[in-house]
């Protein structure tokens, strides 16, 4: 792929947020809630939204996030793989070698499946949660928090050390899960997917991820937002006022728990943004996290 091109991989990559797919699924369940919801047509259709000075800097910032992955967060982070074999290798110094052959290959391959996607998810649940609450981590998480309006591109909003961050948690989680069940299991090891990705997340992606950073506010049955994050949740955590709760991935079980659970219903009208006059506006900003008076 050419200099000219390198953005599209964002959009051909099942691993990427906006993977075309994902992209064409949560159109389509937009033009539902809109059909539903004539209302809503007016902001989510606007310019104002898709060419607000928020979502133009999230543009340009998106432009060069690929760089800034391939050139500095990449190869600072430890391998996944390196983390397994670390791992194994310890259990089977303190434990002796062991290979459990009660379950078949199918069921330890659906466990593996499922165990990846909780411990991920759990372990992303924290490291948000500390990029709130320490402050110098929260200096770093304002560059997310800093957009005013809400469009799937603001997902990679996101400050180049928060980045390596996110990619040990993935590494340490991905890596001590699959030493573990080297360890139990042998070898011959895979987890559920759909195009290299875990089942599980593909499912989330494709049913309307992208929608969390969005105008559109998809909710759930009340119950079910005390299992699984809705997208209109991510937008209260977005929220000027309410942005200390909702810190969930995919599962809402952790911020109930844990006491940090806003549902829908408990929220009615809300601005996105941190709430101060001064911001960032350019990308060097966002970068060098300098902030401007308005």
């Amino acid at each position: 792929m050419s200099n000219d091109l390198y953005f599209l991989e964002y959009f051909i990559n099942p691993h990427q947020r906006v993977y075309w797919l994902y992209i064409l699924t949560t159109i389509l369940i937009a033009m539902v809630y809109l059909v539903l919801y004539p209302q809503e047509k007016k902001i989510n259709l606007s310019k104002k939204l898709w060419l607000h000075p928020s979502a133009m800097l999230d543009y340009r910032y998106f432009m060069i996030s690929f760089f800034i992955k391939v050139w500095l967060v990449i190869p600072i982070i430890i391998g996944a793989n390196e983390i397994a074999l670390f791992t194994q290798n310890v259990l089977s110094d303190y434990f002796g070698f062991y290979i459990y052959k009660g379950l078949s290959y199918s069921q330890v391959m659906l466990l593996f499946t499922v165990t990846l996607f909780i411990v991920s998810d759990f372990t992303r649940y924290w490291l948000h949660r500390f990029m709130h609450t320490v402050p110098v981590l929260w200096k770093f998480h304002q560059v997310h928090h800093s957009a005013k309006v809400l469009t799937p591109i603001t997902f990679y909003r996101v400050h180049p050390v928060e980045n390596i961050l996110f990619g040990f948690r993935f590494s340490l989680s991905f890596g001590l899960v699959t030493g573990v069940f080297i360890y139990l299991f042998g070898g011959l090891l895979s987890f559920m997917d759909v195009l290299g990705v875990n089942i599980i997340v593909f499912v989330f992606n494709l049913i309307g991820a992208n929608l969390r950073h969005s105008h559109i506010k998809l909710k759930y049955f009340s119950w079910i937002e005390k299992l699984f994050i809705s997208p209109f949740q991510h937008q209260i955590h977005h929220s000027t006022k309410f942005y200390n709760y909702n810190f969930g991935g995919s599962l809402a079980l952790w911020d109930w728990w844990f006491g940090t659970l806003k549902r829908s219903v408990e929220i009615s009208t809300m601005k996105f943004g941190l709430g101060i006059k001064v911001q960032y506006q350019s990308v060097s900003d966002l970068l060098f996290l300098r902030k401007r008076a308005l």
